[in-house]
Order: C-alpha cells, then sequence, then structure tokens
C-alpha cells in the first residue's frame, strides 16, 4: 500500500495534536530547528515538555558528562540517556499511566564561517511505543550536503520533524520509515550513512 506522504507542518502537527505523545529535544551544533518546526504549527504545549541547546562545552561536560568529542555517538547517547531519564523523574507519577515519553537529541556540526569544516552530525530519538513501555532508540549518522548554514539548519529541521514523525507513526514498518526520512529533502540535502534501531538489532545504510 502506497504510504501517504504528510509535509513537515502536517507531521508536526500530527504529533502535536496527540495526546499521548509528550517529550523533550536537545539540540546541539544548529540552532533548535526541530523544536522550531513543533512550535510554528501550533499545540506545542501538548507535546513539548522542554528544548534546550548547551553550546558552551562546560555547560555541556556539566549537563551530559565529560566527552573526548562532542559531535560523536556516545555524546548523543549521554544525550539522550539524560533527558529520557529526566521525563521519567520528573513526570512518570503524573503523565505516565497516559503518555508515550520521548528524548529527541542532535549533536551536529554545521557549515562554519569558513566553509572548512566537515558538516555531519548524530541524531537520535529514544522512545515509548506505549504507556510504561520498555524504550525504544534509533539513532544515525548524517551527513549535511547545503552548501549554506542556514539551508543546512533548516534541512536538519525538517530531518528531525520525520524522525520524530516515524518513530510513533511508521515505527513498525522499518523500510517505510527509513524512506520517510527523505520527505520533504529528496537526496541532495542530508545522507544518512548509518541507522541503528535496537528493535532490530542491526545497522541499516542506505
Amino acid at each position: 500500500m502506497t504510504r501517504l506522504r504528510l509535509d513537515t507542518t502536517a507531521k508536526a502537527l500530527t504529533v502535536n495534536l496527540e495526546p499521548t505523545i509528550y517529550g523533550s529535544f536537545a539540540e546541539i551544533g544548529a540552532g533548535q530547528e526541530t523544536a522550531r518546526q513543533f512550535f510554528r504549527v501550533g499545540g506545542a504545549a501538548g507535546t513539548v515538555a522542554k528544548t534546550m541547546s548547551a553550546y558552551d562545552m562546560k555547560f555541556s561536560d556539566d549537563i551530559y558528562g565529560k566527552a573526548s568529542r562532542y559531535v560523536a555517538k556516545d555524546r548523543l547517547h549521554s544525550m539522550l540517556n539524560h533527558e529520557y531519564q529526566l521525563l521519567i523523574d520528573r513526570l512518570s507519577e503524573s503523565k505516565g499511566k497516559r503518555t508515550r515519553f520521548f528524548a529527541f537529541a542532535n549533536t551536529v556540526s554545521a557549515r562554519n564561517y569558513k566553509g572548512t569544516n566537515e558538516c555531519h552530525g548524530w541524531v537520535g530519538i529514544r522512545y515509548q511505543k506505549g504507556p510504561q513501555q520498555e524504550s525504544n532508540e534509533i539513532i544515525m549518522h548524517v551527513r549535511m550536503l547545503d552548501t549554506s548554514n542556514i539551508r543546512q539548519q533548516q534541512a536538519l529541521g525538517v530531518f528531525g520533524v520525520n524522525v520524530v514523525y516515524g518513530a510513533f507513526f511508521l515505527g513498525q514498518e522499518p523500510v517505510e520509515y527509513i524512506r520517510s526520512l527523505a520527505d520533504e529533502l529528496g537526496q541532495a540535502r542530508i545522507e544518512v550513512d548509518m541507522i541503528e534501531d535496537v528493535r532490530f538489532a542491526r545497522d541499516i545504510c542506505t
């Protein structure tokens, strides 16, 4: 069956209007573009518990622990661990019986002012398929192909919405989920070269 392809606005609004989905966004390296997508469509109070962006290394280390590299898989794991555990610790009693919690995170190196850096990063989500269920985690490595910082930021925001929407609404269809990551982006703006999904215990490369 052909998948109905929603645009970014429709995906973000669908998530916002689903009363069981609630979580946090932690984004470092290209603004808070994913969270912004959810705020701009309206209804974000039903979805967003918290957004943050710890750019300073000392702030980041104090929150997530010291790191040898900041754009790395280990750092992404630290971010997801910290933000997800805060949700459970602070909200499980009041919201846990009716809520599917999630923590979305990215740590990226977007194009710098001189255009001399490698533009890549790590993006992931830890989420519950049902209230009070064990969490699942999807992580991926991406390469940003746009030639300007502002376009890379915009692309990451769209990509982040695809990640969150897909986890909750396409989570049982891994092939469709992977395809959906390119919605409104095509193959010329973001390249995904690694996906790891805890459920399937395998890496899928596109």
